[in-house]
């Protein structure tokens, strides 16, 4: 594993041990063993549940509530409903992506003749997904998070904690593009420079984070329809493969879409966190 290097956070005595799991989190997964996406949901997922266990700790809690007018606790408030939203809207295409292949295998296993008809509408379908994909990840280009300026607070153990938070919302920021990128076109697997302006430290850790530049799944899937679109005889046994490879697929999709749901159910969860300590 490749060496990772991290902010120290420490707290009133010494490192609590959800402190240490969160940065142990956050490493792997800059991690290049992190780059399948199961591998992501799962970081993610666990993450961000570690993220819920600290924020319930006494000491937190009441650093917190005691700087609730602060600019950096506002700024936390607002990344923990930004994320929510990047989530939210990743696993929306993530259904639309399972939607077209569901499609695609009913009108295979109900086919009459040739491909073409089957094979011209899941790539259309795919392409207005990937144009979706394509308008989202502009959107998120033309935000200005800009994390290593903010403002301190004069307080150690409120810019350690917040510290920590902002670290958690970059590195998921970076993730859930990593995600996404599973399920658009190679065009859109090169995220843009200075997006969401993430730290040079994170930045050089980025490519440990992204999908390998190889064919997925869908590029498989999408490669084998246009060859047997362009085939005169189609066999049995070729369709039958076909359609084993989309339910496979189909399968692993709705695994990561429910796993976006339980990781959209654990932001909620922070999010509330958070209100409640600024409201006791």
């Amino acid at each position: 594993m490749a060496a990772c290097h991290l902010r120290s956070i420490s707290l009133p005595s010494r490192s609590h041990p959800l402190t240490v799991n969160i940065e142990e989190q956050l490493c792997k997964l800059r991690a290049p063993e992190s780059s399948s996406i199961g591998h992501k949901l799962s970081g993610l997922k666990n993450l961000f549940e570690s993220v819920d266990d600290f924020l319930q700790l006494s000491f937190v809690q009441q650093t917190i509530s005691n700087e609730r007018q602060s600019q950096s606790v506002e700024n936390a408030i607002n990344g923990s409903m930004e994320l929510l939203d990047i989530c939210d809207t990743t696993r929306d295409l993530f259904s639309q992506m399972n939607e077209c292949l569901q499609e695609l295998e009913l009108s295979l296993r109900r086919r009459n003749s040739s491909l073409t008809s089957e094979v011209d509408a899941y790539m259309v379908s795919r392409k207005k997904l990937n144009k979706a994909i394509c308008k989202y990840l502009r959107n998120l280009k033309k935000k200005e998070r800009n994390c290593t300026t903010a403002t301190l607070e004069n307080n150690s153990n409120l810019d350690n904690m917040i510290s920590m938070l902002r670290e958690v919302q970059e590195i998921s920021l970076v993730m859930f593009e990593s995600i996404l990128s599973f399920i658009s076109q190679p065009k859109v697997r090169s995220s843009p420079p200075g997006w969401f302006a993430i730290p040079k430290l994170l930045q050089s850790k980025r490519v440990s984070c992204k999908v390998e530049i190889e064919a997925n799944e869908a590029e498989k899937i999408g490669a084998e329809l246009l060859s047997l679109k362009s085939s005169k005889d189609i066999s049995l046994s070729q369709l039958q493969k076909l359609l084993k490879e989309l339910e496979a697929f189909e399968s692993s999709m709705k695994e990561a879409e429910e796993e976006l749901e339980c990781i959209y159910r654990r932001l909620v969860k922070t999010r509330v966190s958070l209100l409640n300590i600024l409201n006791h």
